[in-house]
């Protein structure tokens, strides 16, 4: 098997050429995917794609430009410049006919403000229609003028089920190249595709690695092989994965930071950042809250830091995150407000807003700041939901010293 005759990575062989082959995106580019109806009725905005790699951001760009006959550049924010852009708009004037220009500028976080500034003049006349990419959240990283013109769409992990269809035509593709017949069962695909963590560039790179060290089959050791860190965690259900993001929560709201510390090493093990970052952000705010209001703070930080460093150093503001978070006063008040409160809207309560709310002069609203301690009376419910609690303080100090401000300024204000 002379796998040196063939030198286009796996990965770009295997890129999509419509939005039926995309893996995963389905709200996207599936049947009724929002980008999908967009493209089909003519209809090309200038778009930011948002998510992590490998989840088919530059893949949809592609297809896209394919079906409008649009001219496609491409640009990487991390290496380009103004006068990048520049050229481009510069190509763009020498076309003919066609039917326009779309430049993919990925990374585009990596453009300072004034470098998206440029973009403007050019998204505004019609020169480009932009659809830039980053793996941060726009809004915090995009300049805000540019993100007002464009629709912003967020592509999500792809899951192992979705993933697993693309790892079969990978395994058939690299079986018609060297003209073998290759086994592999849908179990080792999907924990392929698992412990890739919902990149799909990544599983191929997995699978093309483990075609060309098997056998006849390709196994679940031959994978454990090029992955050792995952030894214990190669999962044929694919389920230990999440029972190990149950148990951290768990422990964590159990308060016990030696069991949440357990946990976030098993699943850090396998390289997981994405799925731990993620669970203990729903952990500060689903479980600790109201207590300690920091507790998302610092979930939030550690996600973002532990992206940035990646492994072996994303251990650091993870363990630091989790020993804080369980060892933090818990409460679930807001959680529980929140769902009494959705409860009561779906039931059809809750449908006549106070008119001081929301008339054009706000007429009869009372402006607290004008009272002392800036409170005053007055209904902010609907008229049928008046009286209604949701929220009831937690038994925690710093909820406690909340109500105690709570009760005084109404108190006074009798």
């Amino acid at each position: 098997m002379d796998g040196f005759k063939i030198k286009q990575p796996l990965a770009d062989r295997l890129r999509p050429t419509s939005f039926d082959q995309i893996a995963g995106q389905e709200k996207l580019v599936g049947k009724n995917g929002i980008i999908r109806k967009l493209v089909e009725n003519g209809r090309i905005p200038n778009m930011i794609f948002y998510g992590p790699p490998g989840t088919g951001k530059t893949t949809v760009a592609n297809i896209i430009a394919g079906m409008s006959d649009m001219q496609l550049f491409k640009l990487n924010a991390t290496s380009a410049s103004v006068s990048d852009i520049k050229d481009v708009i510069a190509s763009a004037d020498g076309i003919l006919g066609g039917g326009g220009t779309l430049l993919y500028l990925d990374e585009i976080q990596s453009f300072n403000k004034k470098q998206q500034q440029s973009l403007l003049e050019f998204t505004e006349n019609g020169k480009i229609t932009l659809i830039a990419s980053t793996t941060e959240n726009p809004y915090h990283y995009v300049y805000n003028a540019l993100l007002s013109r464009s629709s912003v769409f967020e592509f999500t992990s792809v899951t192992a089920d979705d993933c697993v269809p693309t790892l079969k035509r990978a395994v058939a593709m690299l079986n018609d190249d060297f003209g073998v017949n290759k086994t592999v069962s849908d179990e080792v695909l999907r924990a392929i595709a698992a412990t890739a963590g919902g990149d799909v560039r990544m599983s191929i790179g997995v699978v093309e690695n483990a075609f060309y060290i098997s056998g006849d089959e390709i196994t679940e050791d031959a994978v454990k092989s090029l992955l050792p860190s995952v030894v214990g965690h190669f999962d044929r259900d694919g389920d230990m994965h999440y029972d190990l993001l149950s148990c951290l929560q768990k422990s964590i709201r159990g308060s016990d930071p030696d069991a949440a510390v357990f946990y976030l090493a098993k699943i850090l093990a396998s390289g997981d950042i994405i799925s731990a970052s993620r669970r203990i952000m729903v952990i500060a705010n689903e479980d600790i809250g109201c207590a300690y209001p920091l507790a998302s703070v610092i979930a939030y930080c550690a996600a973002e830091t532990a992206k940035a460093v990646g492994m072996p150093e994303a251990v650091l503001p993870l363990a630091n995150a989790v020993c804080i978070l369980a060892t933090a006063p818990k409460s679930n008040s807001a959680y529980m407000a929140y769902h009494a409160a959705e409860a009561d809207i779906s039931k059809g309560l809750g449908n006549s807003i106070p008119t001081h709310l929301h008339s054009p002069l706000f007429e009869g609203y009372k402006y607290p700041h004008d009272y002392p301690n800036h409170y005053v009376r007055q209904d902010y419910l609907p008229s049928d939901l008046i009286g209604k609690r949701y929220y009831e303080f937690g038994d925690n100090k710093t909820e406690q010293l909340a109500k105690q401000y709570y009760d005084m300024i109404r108190k006074a204000a009798k």
